[in-house]
């Protein structure tokens, strides 16, 4: 059967290298009755093809598995697929796993692979989510009850890691099922650790081993997701033993969690960025960019990059990552951590200059600055708020009058979706482990028929960027991979198309008699919770 449809990964081992493994499967360990989950994440929907976000993502995870799996240093692992191999420039073959079931019983085929690829591009009033990676697949071919082959339209050499972002959905049961029929439980039906049993929107997730699971079991019969997104009520909950893990522990919190005879805190540099995003091409609702007498600036002071270096410059990242985040965060210029592919250790932090950004102001023809809104989630990553209060008092040093508007992040998501923001603070994952996946994404331009930028809210379009990303992407050698993605840094700062602020860590804390695995992309899982010692 053939499909048009999109996919990317990290480093491979040569231009056609062959990812393969056979997962450990060993004895079960001793099971304990129930362990309690709090995250600070919001999380708007279980079917896993609606929305992709982390928390939307961690949850999936426990439900469904992928084809390719990553562990909790980045590396790639078989998941339900158990080999695979580029045949081809353009072609990927991949070995499924036998004797998988889903949680109803029935088999696990190649059958279901390809459905899932067709149905990740067509989620009714979806936010975004799948078709940067799926549509640069144009043949989908079932080789066999347990070989997909895919075919893309140019080489893509990270195909396999992208994948690590695809839950596999069944076909018998997700054929007309709607996302309601994933959020009631009907069609949440995966091969995951655990089998969905109960979903209180805004409040929790209830989950149960799956005993015939394929990996090694999982130490838990039964797992709570708890939506907490006030930290304070995270901590407490923790502190009174009513939950035993907490994701994004407050920063404020953590000398006495770590002092705490009743904690343990895990920790690890992580690849998620903070940024602020100056709107290029906002939609005609979005709060308007004004002068001093608050009259409408056409076009938006922010489409000219002499103001954009100029709201980079009045930034003090020192200062937010020391005092408003308390050292969970690094303070950066661009979009991946020191030590990732495409990395560019030439590009550096921007300097923290006032008068030089006032200079760049006035020659952009706004010596008296203007008035904007900067628009950010208040419950998806710890401090935003903080943050934006931060950022509105350095601009208004060089004349930017800030308004914050704060908003759950159903409600922001939405409304970025849309384009109905004149500024807005971001946050990006980085889950892809290099530098491609945020270009694709976020800063190329918009385009349905390639399904790239599907995040790119301010429609920001520079061609030199789009070919930088075109041929990045398709790039079968690492290192003229790596000096793609290098020059491209290089032209989003000087461009400034993002204002990369920080990276921050990943931090957990669990209750003493546990332990959690930290892992760099972020993500909860409880096959990661283990008892303290095993």
């Amino acid at each position: 059967m053939a499909s048009s449809l999109t996919l990317r990964m990290p480093r491979l081992a040569g231009a056609f290298a062959v990812a393969m493994g056979v997962a450990s499967l060993g004895a079960a360990p001793a099971r304990a009755e129930k362990l309690t989950i709090g995250l600070g994440g919001s999380v708007n929907s279980l079917d896993p093809h609606f929305y992709s976000t982390t928390p939307n993502n961690l949850v999936a995870f426990h439900i469904f598995d992928r084809l390719v799996d990553r562990m909790a240093d980045g590396k790639l692992a078989p998941g339900l697929a158990t080999a695979w191999r580029a045949t081809s420039p353009t072609v990927w073959e991949f070995t499924l796993r036998e004797g998988v079931t889903w949680h109803d019983g029935k088999p696990f085929t190649a059958d279901d692979v390809a459905f899932t690829l067709k149905r990740a591009l067509d989620v009714p009033n979806n936010l975004g989510g799948f078709a940067g990676i799926i549509r640069p697949i144009t043949g989908v071919e079932v080789a066999g009850p347990l070989l997909i082959r895919l075919t893309t339209a140019t080489p893509i050499p990270n195909l396999p890691s992208d994948l690590t972002r695809l839950a596999i959905v069944s076909r018998h049961a997700g054929q007309d099922a709607t996302t309601a029929d994933y959020n009631s439980g009907k069609a949440a039906i995966g091969t995951g650790p655990f089998k969905f049993s109960a979903y209180q929107p805004g409040e929790r997730i209830e989950l149960v081993a799956n005993d015939t699971w394929w990996g090694k079991k999982p130490a838990w019969t039964s797992v709570t997701l708890r939506l907490i997104p006030n930290v304070a009520v995270r901590t407490a909950a923790l502190l009174a033993g009513d939950i035993d893990v907490i994701d994004q522990p407050s920063a404020s919190d953590l000398p006495r969690l770590q002092s705490s005879d009743k904690v343990k805190v895990a920790e690890i540099a992580g690849m998620r960025v903070n940024y602020v995003v100056p709107m290029i091409q906002p939609a005609p609702d979005a709060p308007a960019v004004l002068d001093k007498k608050g009259a409408k600036i056409e076009p938006s002071p922010l489409t000219k990059q002499k103001v954009r270096e100029a709201l980079s410059l009045a930034i003090n990242r020192a200062g937010i990552t020391e005092r408003v985040v308390l050292g969970t965060a690094t303070p950066t210029g661009q979009w991946l951590p020191a030590g990732i592919p495409g990395y560019d250790a030439k590009t550096p932090v921007p300097a923290y200059d006032v008068q030089k950004a006032k200079k760049l102001l006035g020659e952009a023809g706004f010596p008296d600055g203007f008035r904007l809104t900067l628009s950010t989630a208040n419950d998806r990553t710890p401090y935003s708020v903080e943050v934006a209060q931060a950022l509105a008092q350095m601009w208004s040093r060089i004349g930017v009058e800030v308004a914050i508007d704060a908003m759950p992040f159903s409600v922001y998501s939405t409304r970025g979706a849309k384009s109905q923001f004149s500024a807005y603070l971001g946050s990006w994952s980085n889950n892809s482990m290099e530098g491609t996946g945020l270009l694709r994404d976020l800063l190329a331009t918009r385009s349905q028929q390639t399904g790239w930028g599907l995040y790119n809210w301010a429609q920001y379009s520079n061609p030199a960027l789009d070919a930088l990303t075109t041929a990045a992407i398709s790039e079968t050698d690492e290192a003229r991979r790596e000096k793609l993605v290098l020059d491209a840094v290089k032209l989003v700062s000087s461009d400034v198309a993002i204002i990369p602020l920080y990276h921050f860590k990943n931090i957990w804390a669990t209750r003493a008699a546990l332990r959690y695995d930290p892992r760099i992309d972020e993500l909860t899982l409880a096959t990661d919770v283990h008892k303290a010692g095993k």
